[in-house]
């Protein structure tokens, strides 16, 4: 079952951002007769963005290639709505190898051009642009297949709050080309005079490559996609040893929510490192034979090579019976002799879990943190083999500071034993599916852990009450690496936050006085972040304990308010959701019958690895990085299904989740109670009101027919006709 879901129904829906800005769009004047939206005129080809950010100056160069695919030829207005502050310092558009210069426009004199072109194509798309200057150049005609390249510049000056600075460039091109684009490609290189500690892009997966404190190279890389969400980029910058930085948003009359980044150096001084114990438990079971074993030793031989100059080892191998390096830890020195006995591993005989875990958790000391990399690609086939039994013996042997990372090699692995034996170790697990190298995987992950500056973390919040704060179990603090904890908050205002941790079995403490929470407004990313967190916390919670109520409701009410599909809410974009008049409870009972199947699955095969994986990417969560996918739902009355993109029938625009029903998008923080202000789409009271609320703007942009809710007062668009309170 959790095959067929995970690839035919739903992504983790904090990815499906609706946009907040544009990159360059063309309003062409289609010939007499023809009617086109905006998205049905012309295809854009590729985009590639490159971002120069060098003392908070950030230079942005875009280079995109529209396509005309109607057999009409193509005329109209090239527009770019700016980043706000954003000062522009050359625009060339490419015709015919000629540079057409453009001219740039006051937000007043934009907004004209976007409510003309909304009434003139009865396409509310370019709504959510009001209020932002824009850059406007004449198109010269496109015959049918031909292609125009464009190419601008633009500079800004990034302001910085506390340490933290703040990019976005507008990328969302979903409402404007007619088909996915080949090619897009960010690129970002930060310089900093300072130095440079947490680099987060909150809506992407990026690559991040940090050569030292002062420099830092971010890249995007994807192919046949539209993309529906900004790319947004936030950096640190301080003198301090360990930077911290605050983010977030809070609505007035409810709690508030926070992303809390810490980072330390990228180089740190000998003195600093923290130094470590490293255990390799490694499977040699018959199964392992081959290519797996091969790369297991290679992987294995990359950390051997890379212990710090004071750290200790230990290898254990195990299968029928287990095999030790040696009876006790050894010094970094010993490292060529390590590698002499991996050379001899060979793969042969059954899988015996529990005795190789109780023996190395045995090789630990108290004294320094240890880090334990324990790699399997089987199940417990030898000596103790139920689960619970095997998490209770090695809990009971193992001492406080071991921290285990699981490596699951292939499909025949035991999920819940390798996920809880890792939460219970604070540690974390991953998956190498087939056709993925083990050396890879424990390489990279080993490169992140190298380094230790700060084990055993806690932090003070000082007056601030906060809670709801995931991970529960803060992670120990690596050089080149980043903390990130998004949690709930009461009340807003100045705060003193102290960290805590340990550094050679010396107390450190570190305390940040210049932040503070929001009372209102912040970056309205930061909820359904969060709650994604919370639900992958709660998913799993479920899959390893067995299902509680609490567990339960709080996914539901999660999953309604902030769009997060799960493969047990699926009712979200069904006809028995929130919108329609099935009760609660019985809401509840249709997803504890799903979740009762679910729970029933085996905790192996490629099935149960699928969902580990997918849990673990909502509660880690780094980013909205989904991909919406094809799925079959039921968007009518009469309940007839059709096969659509999950952002067809799921919006998100700033901290709201807007759902499709009946040809409306609706807000679900809407309630059937609630009297709606019905305003007749594209008459004047609709374009009045945009201008006196301007943010309404983003959310009508969706379409024709919209509810939504805003400080309290539900508004609803509808034909002018059927214009009035109701």
């Amino acid at each position: 079952m959790w095959k067929y879901i995970l690839l035919m129904l739903f992504a983790v829906s904090v990815g499906l951002m609706s946009p907040a800005g544009a990159d360059g769009i063309i309003i062409v004047d289609p010939p007499p007769g023809v009617d086109v939206r905006l998205d049905q005129s012309l295809a854009i080809k590729y985009h590639h963005v490159d971002i120069q950010i060098k003392d908070q100056v950030a230079t942005t160069r875009v280079d995109q290639v529209f396509v005309n695919d109607n057999p009409w030829t193509a005329e109209g207005t090239y527009i770019f709505p700016l980043p706000q502050g954003a000062a522009v310092s050359d625009f060339v558009m490419w015709v015919d190898g000629k540079a057409v210069h453009g001219e740039i426009l006051e937000a007043d004199e934009a907004r004209t051009i976007y409510d003309d072109v909304v009434r003139r194509m009865k396409d509310p798309a370019l709504l959510e642009y009001v209020g932002r200057k824009a850059l406007k150049a004449s198109v010269f005609p496109i015959p049918p297949g031909e292609e125009r390249k464009i190419e601008l510049e633009y500079s800004q000056i990034l302001p910085v709050e506390n340490g933290l600075v703040h990019y976005i460039y507008p990328l969302s091109t979903e409402r404007f080309s007619s088909r996915p684009l080949e090619d897009l490609v960010v690129r970002a290189q930060i310089e900093s005079r300072e130095p440079l500690k947490a680099v987060y892009s909150s809506r992407h997966e990026v690559s991040i490559d940090r050569e030292d404190d002062y420099h830092a190279l971010l890249g995007l890389e994807q192919s046949d996609v539209l993309p529906d969400r900004d790319f947004e980029l936030f950096y640190t910058i301080s003198s301090e040893k360990i930077g911290l930085n605050l983010l977030s948003f809070k609505e007035e009359g409810q709690d508030g929510f926070f992303l809390l980044l810490a980072a330390p150096d990228v180089k740190v001084n000998e003195e600093e490192i923290v130094v470590k114990d490293i255990i390799l438990v490694l499977d040699t079971s018959g199964s392992m034979q081959g290519e797996k074993m091969d790369q297991a030793k290679e992987a294995a031989r990359y950390v051997l090579d890379h212990l710090n100059p004071l750290d200790r080892f230990a290898i254990v191998s195990f299968a029928t019976t287990t095999r030790s390096f040696s009876p006790s830890l050894e010094p970094a020195a010993q490292a060529d002799k390590g590698k002499d006995f991996l050379d001899r591993l060979e793969a042969m005989g059954s899988t015996d879990i529990n005795r190789a875990m109780i023996e190395a958790v045995g090789l630990a000391e108290e004294v320094r943190p240890t880090t334990l990399i324990f790699l399997t690609d089987g199940l417990p086939t030898e000596g103790v083999t139920v689960t619970g039994a095997i998490l209770d013996n090695v809990a009971r042997e193992s001492p406080d500071n071991v921290r285990i990372f699981s490596f699951g090699v292939g499909d025949d692995v035991d999920t819940d034993l390798l996920d809880q034996i890792s939460l219970d170790h604070g540690g974390a697990s991953t998956y190498v599916r087939p056709g993925e190298e083990i050396d890879e995987e424990v390489s990279a992950f080993y490169r992140k852990v190298k380094i230790p500056v700060l084990s055993d973390l806690s932090l003070d919040w000082g007056d601030i009450i906060v809670d709801q704060v995931y991970p529960q179990r803060i992670p120990d603090l690596f050089a080149g690496s980043q903390l990130i904890l998004l949690g709930r908050y009461r009340e807003g205002g100045p705060a003193k936050i102290t960290l805590k941790g340990m550094v050679n079995q010396e107390e450190r403490s570190y305390t940040y006085e210049d932040l503070s929470f929001r009372k209102e407004g912040g970056d309205d990313f930061i909820p359904r972040l969060w709650a994604t967190r919370a639900v992958g916390y709660y998913l799993t919670q479920i899959r390893l304990y067995g299902e509680k109520q609490e567990w339960i409701d709080s996914i539901v009410s999660l999953s309604t308010r902030y769009g997060i599909i799960t493969p047990y809410t699926s009712f979200l974009v069904q006809e028995k959701d929130i919108f329609s008049d099935k009760g609660r409870e019985e809401v509840i009972s249709d997803f504890e019958e799903e979740m009762a199947a679910a729970a029933a699955e085996p905790a192996f095969g490629e099935a149960a690895v699928e969902k580990a994986v997918y849990q673990k990417s909502l509660s880690a969560a780094p980013v909205g990085a989904a991909v919406p996918v094809n799925m079959s739902v039921s968007t009518g009355i009469d309940g007839t299904s059709k096969m659509v993109r999950v952002s067809e029938v799921l919006k998100n625009v700033g901290s709201k989740t807007f759902l499709l029903k009946n040809d409306t998008w609706i807000d679900t923080t809407f309630d059937r109670s609630m009297k709606t202000k019905k305003v007749a789409f594209l008459g004047e009271e609709y374009f009045d009101l945009i201008s006196q609320v301007p943010v309404l703007g983003s959310y009508f942009a969706l379409g024709e027919r919209v509810i939504v809710v805003h400080e309290g007062q539900a508004y609803e668009t509808v034909a002018e006709d059927d214009s009035g309170s109701g």
